[in-house]
Formats: structure tokens, C-alpha cells, sequence
């Protein structure tokens, strides 16, 4: 649990340093990726760290979103749309709602 929080604490903190300077690696991309699906989850201890080793030795997510229902495929999209824009707090949750609410197109 420690070496997965010290291994995305490191990722983060690298991963910011390096976008100033360049593009993110595949690998770091691949980290981001899976540690903000394992975010979304709200995975924890063993779970988490399970699903981290998982989602990083897998490059392609492909597969994994086949398994999600309809709302969780929504839910993924819009809580990756909220962190790209960077939201928090009440923004972030009114941001979520509305995202939820709009049908497929």
C-alpha cells in the first residue's frame, strides 16, 4: 500500500515537473490514466493496489471498458472530463450532475 502511494505520489510529482519540460511518456500517461479510473472507483488498500499493478502491466484499457455498464461508461467520461477541466468542490459536483443527467448523443 505504501510503495503504491509512494509510487503515484512520485508519478505525480514527477509527472508535473516533466510536463513542463516535455510530453508525458506513455508509461506516465498510463499512470495518470489508471490512477484517476482507480480515483473514480474509490478503490482503497489491497484493492487499490490490485487494481493499480493490473491497469499499469495492461496498456490498453480497451478490454476493461467493454465490462462497464452503460451509466458507469457515463459516469468514467464525465469524471475524466471534470479533470481535465480541473474542477473541485461544489463546481466539480454541479459539473458532475449536469454531465450525468444529458442523454447520449
Amino acid at each position: 500500500m505504501k510503495t503504491v502511494l509512494m509510487m503515484v505520489l512520485f508519478a505525480g510529482v514527477v509527472g508535473s515537473a516533466v510536463a513542463a519540460d516535455k510530453a508525458m511518456t506513455p508509461q506516465q500517461q498510463r499512470m495518470t490514466t489508471c490512477n484517476q479510473q482507480a480515483t473514480s472507483q474509490t478503490l482503497k488498500g489491497d484493492a487499490r493496489k490490485t487494481y493499480m499493478s493490473n491497469c499499469l502491466k495492461n496498456s490498453e484499457s480497451a478490454p476493461a471498458d467493454k465490462s462497464l455498464t452503460p451509466q458507469q461508461q457515463k459516469m468514467k467520461e464525465c469524471n475524466a472530463e471534470a479533470a481535465r477541466q480541473t474542477l473541485s468542490g461544489d463546481t466539480r459536483k454541479t459539473f458532475m450532475s449536469n454531465c450525468l443527467k444529458k442523454q447520449p448523443k
